[in-house]
């Protein structure tokens, strides 16, 4: 079979990966990274409408703990991302799907020390529009504890420091930005 650029035609009941091109492969994995943000939103505003932000806020904490360990081990087995230090990490976190539609940029400092940069966040984006303020909360609350669960995961000597977060005073200007530097205990194992 030739390789599909989409599945428009009939049925293939042997159709599996392998049956669609490279691009389309690609286009279906970001797909798949907006479904896993649709999914979160959905789900926080599901419990928020139902218990309330505060609820819906302490749930999400919960399984973002979870889930970033979760994860990362997959994630780190799936790619044979090894180490300890911010390249793991930073290397985890581009290929985390959630980071696959929003726009990034990575600066390594040094072997322990790395920036993690957000230029776009369809999160934060979403939120600005909203109008209610709840950025505040995601942003300033949920992503630094999200950010540094992902680390705990690489080393618990792993400092995560926020060094830009919303709100923006410039919507031109990155979204957040971020330090991951390893302290001294683990530098000679990174």
């Amino acid at each position: 079979m030739k390789e599909l650029t989409d599945y428009s035609g009939e049925v293939f009941p042997e159709i599996d990966f392998h049956s669609f091109s490279k691009d389309t492969l690609i286009e279906l994995l970001r797909m798949y990274g907006r479904l896993y943000k649709a999914l979160d939103g959905f789900w926080y505003l599901s419990v928020m409408e139902r218990s309330g932000n505060d609820e819906a806020l302490a749930n999400d904490f919960q399984v973002w703990e979870k889930l970033s360990k979760y994860e990362a081990r997959h994630l780190t087995r799936l790619m044979k991302i090894g180490g300890n230090g911010p390249a793991a990490l930073i290397k985890t976190l581009q290929v985390c799907p959630w980071f696959w539609n929003g726009k990034y940029r990575v600066e390594m400092k040094s072997k322990n020390c790395a920036e993690f940069i957000v230029l776009d966040c369809p999160t934060l984006t979403a939120l600005e529009q909203e109008g209610k303020g709840r950025e505040n909360q995601i942003c300033n609350e949920m992503e630094p504890r999200f950010m540094n669960d992902y680390a705990s995961y690489f080393s618990p000597n792993m400092k995560v420091t926020c060094l830009k977060s919303p709100p923006r005073k410039n919507k031109d200007g990155p979204c957040c930005h971020w330090e991951f530097k390893l302290e001294e205990k683990d530098k000679a194992t990174s």
